[in-house]
């Protein structure tokens, strides 16, 4: 069960996350690494780890030391896909565990003062995968050369990284440390680095100077830029140094396994990093498995791959309307089927797009009582029963039940089934003329027809709006959905094409008062509510528009007042004003949550809980169980 009251995040004057100590046992070398070591390709396991490493507890809850060997497979619905190993394999600078809270992982320790300063503390002997030392240079040479460099970076360090506009004083005091110093708190920065998708705040300097012209010929670079097609020196850098994409085999890396492919591929292999910083307390160097394949197929394709057995590990591209299926062909290949819970704020939600071009659709949208309407006109009961026979949460996208800010009326407000209220609101605004098949007319003349747009991946939202159209018909709304591809609907979105959009709700929800509520805020162009009001925030008003609603406006200013609240109390009194915002305005409309997620593993894979969670951030999916301690029992 998740234990929410345990997130801990630094807030204190002073926090101090440490490693609690080096391995317990004498190294046992890899087996499939012991011919390159003796052979003299490698040196040996004690002179590749660290030398204090980072021990894996491997003790209670189902938890055992493993034995190294086997291969892992995947499958994946696209190429990009392969970015996903940086997001399993979770390599972070500091990670949470699997309470939720922060722990050293690539660093030894971290010193945290008022959230305005952070002392990183390095392991000494750490090394790349290609067996170069890992020190405070690659921190150097990320900020100084690629953050703060207008060729590399002409608009500055991730935002994540500036309070106020204002980046931090960088400071290098040895080899082996670093500090970050803000002028105000700044609670982003250890999320930001434990987080899914991390932000970069190091890069391999030994491999990159050879790229950048501060270290190399310029004229030389650009010619190589030219025959690769690209624009310059800079466009030649950032192709070498795409850590999160993972498409460049070349590119040292400190996860548990390195990509040997290069693009474009229908398999990718991942090969153990021979010097990985983590150990087990009988002083084996992870990861246990030494190989992960990742076979790219038709998403469509992957839950029957599945069932016929084509995959070790697998939930992406897996749906609750799986599980049948799935279960029935547990027996026959030596997979189990488990259910994890999930924590989202909803599985399925709807986005009207506040930023729409269409300037009949905006002022709809724009409209408060339309977009009840469209929230009370949905029977979310029938679709629970019809297609989740039952087991999800009924209501809007907020946070979780078992987590310490929810309220029911976040819930339940605006959400329950009433068509002679939606039908009221719909009259009130004026939308009372309909066409010879009963849809209501706008304004303009036009029949109240609504293409929701998805992204295409999976049957389930299709059948979830399927049931919605039926609902919304009786409301005097046609509904039609148009799946795209995950690109084109983003894309649309962003640029005011789309009108609504289906997709997740809120990624964390079971936050905390301590943890950021900017993602109730228009503070993201990634909200496709809303993308160009975050697209606002994130430029600082370079691009994008600011919010032109007041609910909108005052979401932003709470999220801006939540950086200056002292205290825990009111920090909690912002997010539940902003929770109630949000819920009464309908910016997003949930449809349910709780949807249990199907998880299929290998019969003899060990170390991987029965009753997990399975979210995107924090959690990472499989990455916050550390999947470097998996192994396969025989």
């Amino acid at each position: 069960m998740h234990r929410a009251s345990r997130i801990t995040p630094a807030i204190a004057l002073l926090v101090v996350l440490a490693d609690p100590g080096a391995a317990a046992a004498p190294y046992v070398e890899t087996p499939s690494l012991a011919a390159r070591v003796t052979n003299g390709e490698l040196p040996p396991v004690e002179q590749r780890v660290p030398a204090r490493p980072s021990v894996a507890a491997l003790a209670g809850d189902g938890l055992a030391p493993g034995r190294h060997g086997g291969e892992l497979r995947l499958l994946m619905g696209r190429g990009k896909d392969v970015r996903l190993m940086v997001v399993y394999g979770y390599a972070r600078l500091v990670g949470y565990d699997r309470d939720y809270r922060f722990v050293p992982d690539l660093l030894e320790g971290v010193d945290v003062e008022q959230e305005r300063a952070f002392t990183l503390r390095l392991r000494p002997g750490h090394r790349w995968s290609d067996g170069r030392p890992f020190t405070s240079e690659d921190f150097r040479y990320y900020w100084e050369d690629i953050a703060t460099d207008a060729s590399l970076s002409p608009f500055g360090p991730p935002r994540v990284y500036l309070m106020g506009g204002e980046p931090p004083r960088f400071e290098v005091l040895d080899e082996h440390t670093v500090r970050y110093t803000w002028s105000r708190p700044n609670p982003f920065f250890l999320p930001a680095l434990a987080g899914a998708r991390p932000e970069p705040l190091y890069a391999p300097a030994h491999y990159l100077r050879a790229f950048h012209a501060r270290y190399a010929d310029e004229t030389a670079l650009n010619g190589l830029a030219q025959e690769e097609g690209k624009r310059n020196w800079a466009a030649l850098h950032t192709s070498r140094f795409r850590p999160y994409k993972n498409t460049n085999p070349d590119l040292p890396s400190l996860q548990p396994w390195i990509n040997t492919t290069a693009p474009p591929s229908q398999r990718y292999v991942f090969v153990r990093n021979p010097y990985f910083h983590r150990v087990d307390a009988n002083g084996r160097q992870l990861p246990y498995i030494d190989r992960v394949v990742m076979n790219i197929s038709d998403g469509k394709l992957i839950p029957a791959k599945t069932g016929a057995g084509e995959s070790d590990l697998q939930a992406r591209h897996l749906g609750f309307d799986d599980y049948t299926f799935l279960k029935q062909s547990e027996k026959h290949n030596r997979k189990l089927v488990r259910l994890w819970e999930t924590t989202r704020g909803a599985h399925v939600a709807l986005y009207p797009n506040l930023n729409v071009e269409d300037a009949g659709w905006r002022a709809l949208l724009h409209d408060v009582r339309f977009r009840r309407a469209l929230s009370l006109a949905i029977d979310r009961h029938e679709i629970n029963q019809v297609i989740y026979f039952g087991l999800a949460t009924e209501g809007n996208d907020t946070v979780h039940e078992k987590g310490p800010l929810y309220e029911e009326t976040y819930r339940t407000r605006w959400a329950r089934f009433d068509l002679d209220a939606a039908n009221e609101l719909l009259d009130e605004i004026g939308l009372i003329e309909r066409n010879d098949e009963g849809v209501r007319l706008m304004p303009d003349g036009r029949p109240l027809e609504i293409i929701v747009e998805t992204a295409g991946e999976d049957t389930e939202q299709t059948d979830v709006l399927e049931l919605v159209g039926w609902t919304w018909k009786e409301a005097g709304i046609k509904l039609f959905s148009k799946p795209l591809q995950r690109e084109v609907f983003r894309n649309r979105i962003a640029s005011g094409q789309t009108v609504i959009s289906v997709w997740g709700g809120l990624e964390n929800g079971l936050p905390l008062p301590d943890m950021s509520p900017r993602d109730l805020a228009p503070t993201r162009q990634d909200h496709f509510q809303w993308p160009r009001w975050g697209q606002f925030h994130e430029t600082a008003g370079a691009s994008g528009e600011p919010p032109a609603l007041a609910p909108a406006r005052e979401l932003a200013e709470l999220s801006r007042h939540w950086l200056a609240a002292s205290d825990t109390a009111a920090r909690r009194a912002i997010w539940n004003r902003m929770l109630a915002i949000r819920a009464d305005n309908a910016f997003s409309i949930g449809i349910v949550a709780g949807v249990p997620q199907p998880v299929v593993m290998d019969a003899r894979l060990r170390n991987l809980p029965e009753k997990g969670i399975y979210n995107w951030d924090p959690g990472a999916h499989f990455g916050i169980y550390r999947p470097d301690t998996f192994w396969f029992e025989d």
